[in-house]
């Protein structure tokens, strides 16, 4: 089946960007390169991906997926970043993609999700 060939051929493509081995689990990949996000109490347990729209007052919070078959769970490429998000929504893990240059940090200058929250009580 052709279609599927070029499907798993384009997916082996995306993990050899980020260096991400599949491991026990297939989790599926989810598009937010359109989403302003920031990344707070850290890369690895407990940590937290905010991401919204740009210009939006709605955003959401997504728990960094942390197993221990997987080496890392966030990998940086680039000019993207793919996160393992466990968004304890019925059960859904994503490897969410974001784009690098809408990270918010503290050497970006941006406020970040706070923002959103001290304008929208």
């Amino acid at each position: 089946m052709d279609a599927l060939d070029k499907y798993l051929e384009l997916q082996q493509a995306i993990y050899d960007y980020f260096g991400y081995k599949e491991d026990w689990v297939a989790i599926p990949m989810e598009d937010r390169r359109d989403m302003t996000w920031q990344i707070t109490n850290g890369e690895g347990h407990g940590g937290q991906v905010s991401h919204w729209k740009p210009g939006e007052k709605d955003f959401y919070v997504s728990s960094i997926y942390t197993q221990r078959f997987l080496p890392k769970w966030v990998y940086r490429g680039e000019e993207y970043t793919m996160i393992c998000v466990d968004t304890h929504s019925d059960g859904n893990k994503f490897l969410a993609i974001y784009t690098n240059k809408l990270e918010v940090t503290a050497s970006t200058g941006g406020v970040g999700v706070r923002a959103i929250m001290d304008d929208n009580p």
